[in-house]
Formats: C-alpha cells, structure tokens, sequence
C-alpha cells in the first residue's frame, strides 16, 4: 500500500471507508479504569479529532525537527495526537507510565522534546522533572490549549518516509536507554509486512478486530498493531493491561479475531480450570513470543488457536522479522520460525564465523536486496558508535543466541547480551546496578536474568554489603537477611520502575571482578545456579508491584 506517512495512510484508509468502519474500540472494563467513554471510535471521528488536533499544533508552531513527549498509558487520545503531530512531521516520544523522576529527567534531556503531553495526575511529576533539569520543556495534558513553539526547529523542506516518527527508548547493555530514531518507512513496512505475509497470520481487509494488552510506548502495539490495523481497515482494541481473570470475557466482549501475547500471558491462562467456554471466542490466531514450549501445544489444543511466536526488536523493527506462520511451527521447541526470502541471517560464533547447522551462535539479521537497512531503525539517537557496532559488517548483531534446523528453521536459546527479559520489559543490568549501588548499605553488586516460569526472567542481584564499619564484604547474619532485602527492595521501588527492582537477592563476600574492578559476567551465571540449588537467594517477588494512580 502507497502512502509515506502514517498520517497519509490512516487518512487514505479513512477516506476508503464509509458510515461508521470502526477504528478503535474501548470495552467497558477498560472505559472504567481510564476514566474515558466506552464504544467505538470511527475513522471518520478520529480523522476529524486528528484534523482538529494537528490544526491547533500548526497555529502554534510545531513542524518538522521537533518532537513531543506522550505519557498517555493506551488511551485513545495517544494514537489521535501522534497521528496529529505525525501529518506535521513532528516526532513522538512515548513514555512508559512507570518511569521514576530520574528515569523521566534522563528522556526530557537526551530527546530534546519541546513539549511533553501527559496525564493530569503526573503533571506534577513532569514539571519537577523539567524544574530540576532546568530544561525548556512545556508541560501539558490533553484537554490544555498548545503552548506556542520555542525551541527553534530543523530546516526541513519536505515529509515523507524518511522523517522521524518517533523516538522509542529501548534498554541496553549500558546504563541509559538508548534512543531510537524510527522513521515513517519503519512503521509503514510493519503495516505492509503484517497486511501481506500471510499463512496462518492471514489479515482480512476490513473486518479485522485485533485485541492487544501491550502498551504503545513498545513497538509491538504501536508500531505492529496500530499500523496493520489502519492498513487493513480493521478495529484495534487497546488493553489498559493484561487481566488474568477478565481476559477471556474481553476477548468474547470485543469479538476479537486476533489477540496479541507475551510468553507470560500463555502460562497464566493456562493456569485457570478448563472451562466449557474455552473455544468460545472469534479468535484465529495469536502473535507473539515467549510461550512456554511446554505448554504451547496444550495452549492451542485448549482454546483452539495457534500462537503463532516471532522474533524482532525495536532496531529491527518489522524489516528484520521473523515468524513461524507457516508450516512446520515445531510447536514446543522454542521454534520461531523461518526467514522470508526478503531477510537473511546469519547464525555465528564468538569470531564471526557462520556455524554448522544444529550449531548455537549469534543471530545477525539484515535485508534481503540494495538496502540492508530497509524497515530497520535509523540508528541510536546521539549514539553513532554504538549505532556502526550494531551494524558491524553490514550485519546487525542481535545479541540472541539460536541454534538453525536443517529446514532452516530457527530455535531460541538464550541471550548473549546482559539483558534480563521480564515479562515483555527489557532491563539492562548495568541500569538495576547503577541505582542498587546508590544504596547506603550496598558496597557493590550485580545483576543477572534468573529463570521464572511465569515471566521468562526475574532480576536477580548478588549484593556485597556495606557494613557499619565502612568495610566491604561484612557478612550479613541469616537473621537479618530478610529484612535487609525486603528494606533494599522498597527503596529500590521508589528509585526504578517496579519490575527493575530486585526480586531475588542474595548476600555474599565477593563478586567475581577483574583486576580493574569490573564485574566477570561470564561467572554470573554459574553463580546463579549454584545459589539456585543451594536456595541462596531471598525471594522478593511478592514486594514487585505496579504503584497505583
């Protein structure tokens, strides 16, 4: 499909249907925790409100260059300013609801957002954020009139496929987020990519009802399901979150035809009693990753779906996807599928050497054709260096480690990169080490992915103490070792998102570390299991709560 704006293609689409072609759907459970109404939301109303909307930016003077922050949650106004601010080539920030200050103060200065737009209930928290930073940064909700533009823009004659459409922030093995930069080509490729690659995640046009719990400040809603849903002519019902125990009645309430999961959402459900109402649902397929592959056979054999798993990042964006939506799926092998002809990859060791099939190495991905880089990110914002190491070799290194079938199919093993996965989250550990070590009573530590059934990883954190003395290393007695860990973890919940916070800790004299100090990661995972088996770590998991309001 032609169009080189989102903005283009959801007014294209719009202006293709007729009466009320729903585009947005909000179910009753979630109209009453956003406080917001319930029903649809037609492309015609959401094209008017968008109109409206991006008038009101260009009276004031936001054009190509600048970038707005949204701190919207999944509510529906998210998608109608970024669909605004996009038809003015302004760049979107999404920021994730459960950033702390400190967190918030690191996106407000590395992006260089003019304004950001958020809810009513954390203006608060953005204005003292921008306060401290002493930043230029209007501060906003939804319903306030637009400031006027005071940050001077780029000089940019023209918007299309190449211009910013947002800057998404993605952890990585450093301590900040990495910024990055993703075009309108990289959304509109996902849009293209999920409306044409068929099998078993076949897209019909216009009849499409697609329900996600994913947030928009992750590429997977935003940029896989708002796109393929405007594409296609199909209705998009945005989750606030996932609920375990309401999730099959909204899957029956939004007749959904397709639902998107994480890995943990599978073993949750599966954990309910069988219930005669299972198969009743429009349900086709499921898109994700991460289901358990002991229970991935039982899942769709239970409800009557296939959950069809895939691999991408922010950086690969839908240009580098890959998918087991045809057959052979190896169903409960941690099989995701098998490259399209228009993707290569590479499966190689610690040199760069390809591997023998069957063998495990690193997963190198790029585009088939003259342009490797097509439906990719446009690189880390301010981060040339760590953009060309991404890209070294023309290849870009994921960091994942997969073993190749014979039928080329690809199977996931683990991470190379020191990333803990939890529940769809990725937390750097250098980033849950770098607050940890604010602690008064930690000398020093380390983080690392521990196994969990329900979340894939748990943060796992060796801590070496820092005793009364100042000493390093002053053993903590088994009597206070609980009460250590759960007095760190509500301290480390008032400085990080929730789920960074450690949930299983341990004491110890010393970590593994060089002759400069720095930690020996390859030792960390020997140590995990040893402390595993020996029932070492504190567990902490009950304490990791989303903070309410």
């Amino acid at each position: 499909m032609s169009t080189d704006t989102v903005y283009r293609r959801f007014e294209a689409t719009a202006q293709r249907l007729s009466g009320n072609a729903p585009f947005l759907h909000v179910l009753e459970e979630t109209a009453a925790v956003y406080g917001i109404d319930a029903g649809d939301i037609t492309y015609a109303e959401m094209l008017q409100r968008v109109q409206e909307r991006a008038q009101a930016f260009a009276d004031s003077g936001y054009g190509p260059g600048l970038r707005v922050g949204l701190l919207l949650e999944n509510r529906p106004v998210f998608i109608e300013l970024w669909l605004a601010l996009n038809s003015l080539g302004v760049s979107v920030v999404p920021i994730n609801p459960d950033l702390r200050a400190t967190e918030i103060r690191y996106l407000l200065q590395h992006s260089e957002m003019c304004l950001a737009i958020v809810l009513p209930e954390r203006r608060t928290d953005v204005e003292q954020a921008v306060e401290e930073s002493s930043l230029q940064v209007s501060v906003i909700t939804p319903a306030d009139a637009v400031p006027r533009v005071t940050q001077e823009r780029a000089s940019i004659d023209s918007i299309g496929n190449a211009t910013e459409c947002a800057l998404l922030y993605t952890s990585g093995t450093t301590g900040n987020p990495k910024g990055c930069m993703l075009s309108n080509e990289y959304f509109l490729h996902s849009g293209d990519w999920y409306a044409e690659t068929g099998g078993h995640i076949s897209l019909q046009t216009d009849t499409e009802r697609m329900l996600t719990p994913l947030p928009l400040f992750h590429m997977n809603a935003m940029a896989v399901s708002v796109t393929a849903m405007l594409t296609v002519g199909g209705c998009l019902i945005l989750l606030d979150r996932f609920h375990p125990r309401s999730w099959w009645q909204s899957v029956r309430d939004s007749r959904a035809t397709v639902v998107h999961y994480l890995g943990v959402m599978p073993s949750i459900l599966m954990q309910a009693a069988a219930a005669a109402t299972d198969r009743s649902h429009n349900v086709r397929f499921g898109f994700g990753a991460g289901v358990d592959k002991k229970l991935h056979a039982a899942f769709e054999e239970r409800f009557g779906f296939p959950l069809i798993e895939a691999w991408a990042c922010t950086e690969t964006g839908s240009g580098g996807v890959v998918s087991a939506h045809e057959e052979p799926r190896h169903v409960g092998t941690s099989c995701f599928g098998r490259p399209c002809n228009n993707v290569e990859v590479r499966v190689v060791d610690d040199t760069g050497a390809d591997v023998a099939s069957g063998t495990q190495g690193e997963l190198l991905v790029r585009r088939a054709g003259s342009n490797p880089h097509y439906g990719f990110f446009s690189g880390y914002y301010k981060d040339a260096e760590a953009t060309d190491e991404l890209w070294r070799d023309g290849w870009l290194h994921t960091g994942d480690v997969v073993r190749q079938g014979a039928d080329g199919s690809l199977y996931f093993i683990d991470r190379k990169k020191n990333v803990i996965r939890r529940s769809g989250e990725n937390i750097a550990a250098v980033d849950v080490e770098t607050v940890l070590n604010r602690h008064p009573g930690i000398a020093q530590c380390a983080a690392v992915a521990a196994p969990d059934e329900l979340r894939g990883d748990e943060v796992a954190v060796f801590i070496v103490p820092d005793g009364a003395d100042g000493n390093a290393g002053c053993s903590v007695s088994a009597a206070d070792a609980e009460r250590e860990a759960v007095e760190i973890v509500h301290w480390a919940l008032a400085q990080m998102t929730y789920y960074k916070a450690p949930g299983l800790i341990a004491f110890i004299d010393e970590l593994p570390v060089t002759a400069t100090q720095k930690i020996k990661r390859g030792e960390l995972k020997p140590l995990l299991q040893r402390t595993l088996a020996e029932g070492g770590f504190i567990d902490t998991r009950h304490l990791k709560k989303r903070s309410v309001g």
